[in-house]
């Protein structure tokens, strides 16, 4: 039957899983790498770095799984978002790698979001914002700053698009990355080469990868060099990956229309399956081919979740743990006897893509207790999930949400969640999404499976399901009425501070 490589290129490191064709993970390696801050709003990796961890990590994974090298069918590999990169035509950096959480571009963000360009549909339906994290905006920074750079620059690329290179020699740019962050559109002309006339990037197209491959889809095989640095077979084939999240939606089985993934953690992401194109104000996409050939990715995030739950453990509940915060708060009925909070502590990404958006609490007694304020907090958190998948509006029906990361640790949130949305949680056995995504897609490329879908059915593995309760569902429904409403009513007392 052979095995698959997941490798995973994360913020903080990378993880490379061997994965038997059932899904299950026999073996892990890990390596870490260092990100560097030169300065305020700038971060930065060396990919050296990267793929000097690649190799730590495969050798690690294959050890610990007794596998030999000529058990590896096929590796693919997912990687950090607009983290991106400027080379040489042999893939040797020219400076440091711009990791996706670094913001210096936020002029030239601006400056592609008023341009006017019908590619910025996919961006709120034309209303924005443009990220500085994404790639047009970094690549018209390296331009104006670092302009010798720029010049000797063969290659402008993601971190996805450099280790595969390293792997096979081959230069491609997966379909995943830009259709949802280089604004490339299938079915509307392809390349954004308008938009970069506008801002004077008509040449970055010649340094983008110029062919595209697909998520699932063969790059070539493992070249001699590789091989020999990952301690692996000549010829093994390497398929195409993305971006993390977006790849961890394959891993989590989201692949129908309805299907959303819920990737909690700092902030949440919402990654969903819609019914058709759809492209309004306060919804990112949709994507069209994005994930799975034919199928439609739409997106929504909150930028600030369970990093609002830790504020408040931190600052005002240091003393009692999560389980006894969770029991004393699931105690409690829906709406926390009058509290209201809302979870827009950083700003709000979606709907409202409002950087000036703020957390508030309101409704306070002196009966409340921390356990009253942290349900509140809870529920404004599941709040926000609603009001987006609410906001995607006809194109996307839920039926079923697949939940990864932290908030799968707390009952109470997870119930909190079923309850206000009025839709089925999922949770699957294997934890690490997106690992399990790229080994699917590993899986899928060696043939093993006819498409991505056959092998999330084969290899993604439901643990158990969280059921909404149709009681707490209809009592929160007034109170959802008045979390709507916040924003509005708080926007006016924002506005004279």
């Amino acid at each position: 039957m052979g095995y698959v490589i997941g490798i995973d290129g994360g913020t903080e490191g990378l993880r490379a899983h061997v994965v038997d064709l059932d899904g299950r993970s026999i073996g892990i390696g890990k390596a870490s790498y260092a990100t560097q801050y030169p300065a305020p709003a700038q971060a930065e990796q060396a990919p050296d770095d990267w793929w000097q961890a690649a190799a730590d990590a495969v050798r690690a994974a294959l050890a610990a799984a007794s596998v030999g090298a000529d058990q590896i069918i096929a590796l693919a590999a997912d990687t950090t978002s607009c983290t991106v990169v400027a080379c040489t035509a042999d893939g040797m950096p020219l400076r440091s790698a711009l990791l996706w959480m670094d913001v210096r571009a936020h002029r030239e963000a601006d400056e592609v979001a008023a341009c006017g360009d019908p590619a910025l549909r996919i961006n709120g339906g034309g209303g924005g914002p443009v990220s500085p994290e994404w790639m047009i905006p970094k690549a018209l920074w390296i331009k104006r700053h670092q302009p010798e750079i720029y010049a000797r620059a063969d290659r402008i690329c993601e971190y996805q698009d450099w280790l595969n290179y390293r792997l096979t020699g081959r230069w491609c740019a997966s379909r995943n990355n830009i259709s949802m962050r280089w604004h490339w559109q299938r079915d509307h002309g392809g390349w954004p080469a308008q938009m970069l006339a506008r801002l004077d990037l008509a040449d970055l197209m010649a340094k983008w990868p110029a062919t595209i491959v697909g998520p699932g889809e063969v790059i070539d095989g493992l070249s001699a060099q590789a091989a020999a640095h990952l301690g692996l077979r000549v010829g093994t084939l390497v398929v195409q990956g993305g971006a993390d999240a977006f790849i961890g939606m394959i891993g989590l089985g989201v692949n129908e229309p309805g299907d959303l993934a819920l990737i909690t953690g700092s902030s949440h992401l919402h990654l969903g399956i819609a019914l058709r194109p759809a492209h309004a104000r306060g919804v990112w996409g949709t994507y069209s081919d994005c994930v799975y050939p034919g199928k439609q990715v739409i997106e929504g995030g909150q930028t600030s979740t369970g990093s609002v739950i830790a504020w408040f453990k931190r600052n005002f509940a240091e003393h009692m743990d999560f389980d006894t915060l969770n029991a004393t708060a699931a105690a409690l009925q829906p709406g926390a006897e009058g509290l209201l909070a809302v979870d827009h502590f950083q700003g709000n990404r979606t709907p409202h893509t409002d950087a000036l958006a703020r957390g508030a609490i309101t409704g306070l007694t002196l009966k409340h207790t921390p356990a009253h304020i942290y349900r509140a907090l809870v529920e404004s958190v599941c709040f926000g999930t609603r009001m987006i998948v609410d906001s995607f509006g006809d194109a996307f029906e839920p039926r079923r949400i697949v939940v990864a990361g932290g908030a799968t640790r707390s009952e109470f949130w997870l119930q909190v969640h079923a309850d206000t949305l009025g839709v089925p949680l999922t949770l699957t056995q294997e934890t690490e999404a997106c690992a399990l995504g790229s080994a699917i897609l590993a899986a899928t490329g060696a043939g093993r499976f006819d498409c991505i879908e056959d092998g999330c059915a084969a290899m993604v593995r439901v643990a158990r399901t969280i059921t909404p309760d149709a009681a707490a569902h209809a009592a929160y429904a007034p109170i959802y009425d008045r979390y709507r409403a916040a924003y509005d009513a708080l926007k006016p007392l924002r506005e004279v501070q």
